[in-house]
């Protein structure tokens, strides 16, 4: 197996209503590789509500920003160098705050590479505990 050198003009971004969504490695731009690495933008007073993902375990990483970071029940505010490793089928979320100074860049892994785009998410946050928590 050669490994895949991935160039800007090779990852796809999909615009959500709450960022933007960078597929870096997928099945498509790294064949056989056994994890999907994202390049997420959330923009202020936006989030990514509670889901969980049933097959694959997650690290987040704040590249620059900062984000209000939810592990089930648990919260903390994360800042640029740090990161949260997200066990998988476990829920959690996160949001920037309404009032930030712009958007918080995220490097985003998850393993392993699941599905035809190499991530699969359950969204929850229309369910109790999660749609009173925040």
């Amino acid at each position: 197996m050669t490994g895949s050198f991935i160039t800007a003009g090779d990852i796809s971004r999909d615009t959500l209503p709450w960022g933007e969504l960078g597929w870096v490695v997928t099945p498509t731009t790294a064949p056989g590789c056994g994890l999907t690495v994202l390049d997420v933008t959330i923009t202020p007073g936006q989030g990514h509500a509670f889901h969980r993902h049933p097959e694959q375990e997650e690290v987040i990483t704040v590249v620059s920003g900062a984000i209000e970071q939810w592990v089930e029940q648990e919260r903390t505010i994360l800042h640029a160098g740090e990161s949260v490793h997200v066990p998988k089928d476990t829920v959690h979320a996160s949001f920037v705050a309404a009032d930030a100074d712009g958007p918080a860049r995220l490097s985003v892994v998850l393993t392993p590479s699941v599905g035809d785009s190499g991530y699969a998410a359950d969204e929850v946050a229309d369910q109790e505990p999660w749609a009173s928590l925040r």
